[in-house]
């Protein structure tokens, strides 16, 4: 599993600004495990690119008072989206994987039963790539980066009230 980029912040970063470098990490990452993620070869690249929409899924749900409702609406749903088609094709990777293994171990007579399963799912897996493709499209995933980086600037930007962009709280809590 591709590994979290580490983000640096500072107890005297504003929330906003703490939005902002979080969701902009994690939107790189996205973008970064988009490469060959259709290549059922390497199953690995769905797995990262899924990891990686969670990270930023979770960002954003953690910052989205920094945000400007509407926009963040969007690009919320798109990761879901996103991570939806990523789930089905990673699904079917899995089994497929699992039941490989397991045929190596049964009985020569009972392998092409196993087989014809695994033929099945493999077809699944075509058709959950059909779907995901364009999802993980250049310029689709292009899109999503510059909403998300227009979310970043208005986290940075923003005049927000303090209880907005601060978790609801006015000051510190006694």
């Amino acid at each position: 599993m591709a590994k979290a980029r580490t983000i640096e912040l500072s107890a005297t970063d504003s929330y906003g600004e703490a939005a902002a470098r979080v969701v902009a990490v994690r939107s790189v990452e996205l973008a970064g495990h988009a490469h060959g993620v259709l290549d059922t070869g390497d199953i690995e690249r769905v797995h990262d690119m899924r990891v990686a929409t969670r990270r930023l899924r979770a960002a954003l749900e953690v910052f989205e008072r920094c945000f400007p409702r509407k926009a963040h609406r969007q690009v919320l749903k798109e990761v879901k989206r996103l991570a939806d088609g990523l789930g089905e094709r990673r699904d079917r990777d899995v089994a497929i994987a699992a039941l490989d293994g397991f045929n190596e171990h049964m009985p020569v007579p009972d392998q092409k039963g196993v087989a014809s399963l695994i033929d099945r799912l493999r077809d699944e897996q075509d058709q959950a790539n059909t779907t995901l493709a364009p999802l993980v499209d250049r310029a689709k995933l292009d899109g999503l980066v510059e909403r998300i980086d227009e979310l970043v600037a208005s986290a940075r930007g923003r005049k927000a009230p303090a209880d907005r962009c601060n978790g609801g709280m006015k000051g510190p809590e006694r």
